[in-house]
């Protein structure tokens, strides 16, 4: 990889490990743990939901379609009631697993690119309504992994305390 983006997957692959560290030894019952008064997102959801994030990225930077077949497996984003879609009877280790196909994706993707190609623009969101250079969409995904990490270390302090 060229520097600037070798420094960018870094960030990126580093908040893989930590996010498998941090998530060791959960059960199926904790991964699917709601927090108090069973609302707010699971781990479950939460890695779901950066599997399915990183994903559609991955695709952007690519300059290509997300395939129906990663559409059905991932997604969708939100629910009918705008919420991260509820996941049951998915083990830790299949979520983590398929995150972890994401992240080589990712780093085949950065093997291709050059660090010009980092001020590339491409469209996201909901309805790809913004635009981002494709370095703040690798950062992004090394931050956005962050953000759920400190929500999942929430979640797993109030199930100590409630089992």
């Amino acid at each position: 990889m060229t520097p600037t983006v070798g420094l960018l997957y870094s960030a990126v692959k580093e908040n893989n490990q930590r996010l498998k560290s941090i998530t060791e030894g959960m059960s199926l019952e904790e991964v699917e743990y709601k927090g108090p008064n069973n609302n707010f997102n699971s781990t479950a959801q939460l890695i779901n939901h950066l599997s399915y994030v990183d994903l559609k990225w991955v695709y952007r930077i690519k300059g290509e379609s997300l395939p129906p077949s990663l559409e059905e497996k991932y997604g969708p984003a939100l629910d009918a009631e705008g919420r991260l879609p509820m996941i049951k009877n998915k083990s830790l280790g299949s979520l983590v697993s398929d995150y972890e196909e994401i992240i080589k994706m990712l780093k085949e993707t950065c093997t291709q690119l050059r660090d010009a190609d980092l001020e590339r623009a491409t469209a996201f969101g909901h309805d790809n309504e913004k635009q981002a250079t494709i370095r703040w969409g690798i950062w992004h995904i090394a931050d956005h992994s962050r953000y759920h990490q400190a929500n999942i270390n929430l979640l797993r302090r109030w199930y100590v305390k409630e089992t």
